[in-house]
């Protein structure tokens, strides 16, 4: 077993932002849902390993606020669109003028954000997001924003209790994340409509939650429609997510 590299480097911000990597070959960049990391979203599950067995070199930041990455607590390090320019500036970085670029849940909607910004990566993508995700981030936000604000007073069992639960388990710094919501910006559906590189939309067959993400792909010029088993907390752990990014970026 192949053991990541890790890495950091200073954003134009001064915050401190790690990624990881594995597997050589053609670059494909990936975005970590929120309340995760690079380890849990595509290290621990096989997902990162499947890529990179197929010839790829696969990069996995930390984002903003998670993970090994600093997480400020001052709000102003936070402003509109912050892990896009975040992206951006790692793409800088690492000098990638040729790569792939993909995410799941939040990291899919900042990968959009990425090429509705002007990113022009050969292929595309979205996991674990569906189109009202990415034209309404605000009812996602005011749920997290519930689940932050009122730690341990969760019913047990509720969507809300299961996530903080996940927040626990990756060690998630609730001070850093709550701001971090702020950040989210709504795309338009002509954004959307304009995204025209090749992309993979990928969902767990029981996961509504930022919609359907079938109407998604068929609003996309060149969106193609993938399912995978599972919930949108569960489909993370089925290899047969890693399996169907594998195929699509080798295909």
């Amino acid at each position: 077993m192949i053991e990541p590299k890790t890495e950091s480097f200073a954003a134009s911000d001064n915050v401190r932002l790690v990624w990881h990597e594995l597997g050589d070959g053609r670059p494909v960049l990936l975005l970590h849902g929120l309340f995760s990391n690079a380890e849990m979203n595509w290290l621990r599950f096989g997902h990162a390993a499947a890529i990179a067995d197929r010839g790829f070199r696969v990069i996995m930041p930390d984002l903003r606020a998670h993970g090994q990455s600093d997480s400020p607590h001052d709000a102003a390090a936070y402003p509109p669109d912050i892990l896009a320019r975040d992206g951006f500036e790692l793409i800088a970085h690492l000098a990638l003028s040729d790569y792939d670029l993909g995410g799941y849940s939040l990291g899919a909607r900042t990968s959009a954000r990425m090429v509705i910004m002007g990113a022009r990566p050969r292929r595309l993508v979205i996991s674990g997001m569906g189109l009202r995700g990415l034209l309404r981030t605000g009812a996602r936000g005011d749920h997290f924003r519930k689940i932050l604000t009122g730690l341990g007073s969760h019913e047990r069992g509720s969507p809300e209790w299961l996530a903080e639960a996940f927040l626990k388990t990756t060690g998630g710094d609730p001070k850093a994340l709550l701001p971090l919501l702020d950040s989210f910006v709504d795309s338009t559906e002509s954004e959307v409509r304009a995204i025209a590189v090749p992309t993979l939309v990928l969902s767990g067959s029981e996961d509504q939650d930022n919609g359907p993400a079938q109407a998604l792909a068929e609003l996309l010029p060149d969106g193609r429609y993938v399912e995978v088993p599972g919930n949108h907390m569960s489909a993370v752990t089925k290899p047969e997510l890693g399996r169907a990014i594998a195929d699509f970026l080798a295909g």
